[in-house]
């Protein structure tokens, strides 16, 4: 007899990744659908939920306070509670009759994507105790009132950055009851500089003000004998500009799991911030041809073209080194990384990755274009931003580069960092992420050679001098020009 033909049912059914692999949860725009009563077995004839304790309102205090205030996100345009991680922020809610703490029991749930897992940080149950710890999911009451409970709430230092849905579940004996779904509910949250036990902390208020919390800069361009600046915006607080700086991640399908992590944020941002192999932001031009499009010096700040491609989900059209770093500035400001943009001048860019510039000769003395791959930028911008990296050995946590230009690719994807800027000036090249991209960039030679007859290469001089000449960002509350080349190197002649 014939094998049984496979089912239709068979044939849809997905495959299995790995031990009972939920499918992905890598969108914060989606949502699963929660139960409003989740049964415990069959429910007698005269149960009735309104003999129970019931939520009649929540109250989030949006409007720009002394908590925004304390969070430092009173400036983002928003209708909805923005909060920073490991700091306590408060909501009321209103119920039926007074509530009894010996008599009734109920818990928040912070929900976020479609299959949100405790295990994953992506479901948060939060029962209501007597204290906070510093850094720990947990709630307490602070005021009770007639029918009016008013709740602190502590958010985890490490908890996923983005947007959460808020519930309120009561126990009763046949079933647990939730609130229904409210949008007005919702809370984002970012990350923290202000809190010392976030990977992102900054521990000096003017820097952090300057990183996070200032919406305009300065970018230095032109060359080294010359340097020129243009203003910048950064808007980050905008409207729409935070679910635009959201939707990206999604974008990218970086998990949700991992987006309290300011590392795989910023990798996966800097492949995000350029079109090239993911349909992402920008689409780079450098042959001033910018038909179908904007030149890229056109452009003076980050918001147009964010919200021009949250809407249009296609990239915009056109960006050179300073749009890149603009745009990816703006993107972590927004989420709370301090950041800030760098202008290297006499930039290196080394094609074959050998850390150094290989300049070929043609008869007459001059560069042959033809053989010679390797090339130099009057100036290169790229961006900084301050984190922990418990990855690497301690000491090359701080400033790390990351660069949204597309030059080379990483791991299969155009992007760049972060490279810690300490591992780069101490010459630690075999630290993740393309530290020698970025070496090379700062602090390579260039090595001029001419091709013998007979196909041999002879050396005919090195330049030591003339890769990163000046390395510099915009001051700390001014706009000065602050050289921060030594960030990057060791003197040129020093003995290191």
């Amino acid at each position: 007899m014939s094998e049984p033909a496979s089912t239709d049912r068979e044939k849809k059914r997905p495959p299995l990744n790995g031990r009972r692999a939920l499918p992905s949860n890598n969108s914060n725009a989606e949502e699963n659908d929660v139960p409003e009563m989740d049964a415990f077995g069959l429910i007698p004839r005269g149960f009735n939920p309104k003999d129970y304790l019931r939520v009649v309102d929540i109250h989030m205090f949006k409007e720009p306070n002394e908590i925004q205030q304390q969070h430092h996100t009173d400036k983002y345009y928003n209708p909805k509670l923005i909060v920073r991680r490991g700091r306590p922020f408060q909501i009321q809610i209103d119920f039926s009759r007074p509530y009894d703490p010996e008599k009734d029991q109920i818990w928040l749930e912070y929900l976020i994507g479609r299959y949100p897992q405790p295990n994953k940080g992506t479901y948060i149950p939060i029962l209501i105790g007597d204290v906070l710890k510093p850094g720990e999911w947990g709630a307490k009451i602070t005021h009770r009132e007639n029918n009016s409970i008013r709740l602190s709430i502590m958010s985890s230092a490490t908890c996923i950055i983005g947007k959460f849905r808020l519930y309120i579940a009561i126990w009763t004996p046949y079933g647990i009851i939730r609130t229904h779904r409210n949008s007005a509910t919702d809370t984002y949250i970012l990350f923290n500089p202000w809190c010392q036990l976030d990977a992102v902390y900054l521990d000096d208020e003017k820097e952090r003000e300057e990183y996070v919390l200032n919406d305009v800069g300065i970018v230095f361009h032109g060359d080294v004998n010359e340097v020129k600046l243009r203003s910048w915006s950064y808007g980050q607080f905008e409207e729409n500009i935070l679910d635009a700086c959201l939707f990206l991640m999604d974008k990218a399908e970086l998990e949700l799991s991992g987006r309290g992590n300011p590392i795989k944020i910023c990798r996966v941002a800097s492949a995000m911030i350029n079109s090239k192999d993911d349909n992402g932001v920008l689409a780079g031009s450098w042959d001033n041809l910018y038909d179908y499009g904007v030149s890229p010096s056109a452009w003076t700040g980050s918001v147009d073209i964010l919200l021009e491609y949250y809407s249009s989900k296609q990239p915009v059209r056109y960006g050179q080194c300073w749009v890149f770093a603009g745009v990816f500035n703006t993107f972590l400001r927004c989420l709370g990384i301090p950041a800030r943009l760098i202008t290297n001048y006499s930039s290196a860019h080394d094609d074959n990755a050998n850390l150094q510039l290989d300049f070929f000769l043609d008869d007459e003395g001059q560069v042959d274009n033809r053989l010679t791959k390797d090339s130099v930028w009057n100036y290169h911008c790229w961006n900084e931003a301050w984190m922990t990296r418990p990855d690497l050995p301690v000491g090359f946590g701080g400033w790390q580069a990351v660069d949204g230009t597309p030059q080379e690719t990483s791991d299969g994807m155009y992007r760049c960092g972060p490279a810690s800027v300490q591992a780069i000036k101490h010459g630690h090249v075999c630290f993740q992420f393309d530290a020698p991209f970025v070496y090379a960039e700062v602090n390579s030679d260039i090595i001029y050679s001419r091709m013998g007859k007979n196909g041999s290469q002879v050396i005919e001089k090195i330049d030591t001098t003339h890769i990163g000449k000046l390395i510099v960002t915009k001051g700390v509350g001014n706009d000065d020009m602050v050289d921060i080349t030594e960030n990057y190197k060791f003197q040129e002649g020093s003995a290191e």
